[in-house]
């Protein structure tokens, strides 16, 4: 049997250059990567400027958005609810309940950040999330409503689907592991504009 980092090498030879594996570790024979997990975190990336080079990585929104009112309705989103509205239909979905365990927004340079943590998630459910949260930014929708949309069916959030190119998965947590208490962007704005600047 070969060992675990023996295998980490063998499977980045083989991989294309945007794919490295960090770690390989044993587990149990039984073990099943997305059963197994216990917890779930992602993390959405908004810009509030546009990129040219991070483009790919984010969400870029012209309108100002008021961070404070959006960390306050993301509230409403913590605890056991029905996420139906915020999924499109899977007939393979058994229940459409879902314990969010906290959803955190912060600011770093230019973007702005939201992390969900859950215990699994819908299809298209964060990105829902995500989208009713600028509709509340720019104070076309108050947190009252995220209320409505978690208490009864409705295809309303729908209308407000993030774009898939800010999403990212941060983290499976896994029997014994904990979620990282800090989380930062994927990508730096910044960093890309001073990479133009010093290409001139």
């Amino acid at each position: 049997m070969l060992a675990p980092e023996i295998i980490r090498m063998k499977l980045n030879d083989e991989l294309p250059a945007d794919i490295n594996v960090l770690e390989v570790e044993k587990t149990h024979p039984k073990f099943h990567a997305r059963h197994d997990a216990k917890t779930r975190s992602y993390i959405y990336q908004i810009s509030t400027r546009r990129t040219a080079f991070g483009k790919p990585f984010v969400w870029w929104i012209k309108d100002k958005l008021d961070f404070e009112k959006m960390n306050k309705a993301a509230k409403q989103f913590v605890g056991m609810h029905s996420y139906i509205s915020f999924a499109d239909k899977d007939e393979t979905e058994k229940s459409t309940k879902v314990l969010i365990e906290d959803v955190q927004l912060k600011r770093e340079g230019d973007l702005i950040l939201i992390r969900v943590v859950g215990s699994h998630f819908l299809w298209k459910q964060v990105r829902r999330m995500v989208g009713v949260l600028v509709e509340v930014g720019r104070g076309n929708m108050n947190e009252g409503k995220i209320k409505q949309f978690l208490e009864r069916e409705t295809n309303e959030p729908a209308k407000f689907t993030a774009p898939p190119s800010g999403l990212f998965l941060e983290q499976i947590v896994y029997e014994g592991e904990k979620l990282n208490s800090d989380f930062s962007s994927f990508m730096s704005i910044t960093s890309f504009a001073k990479k133009s600047d010093r290409s001139r």
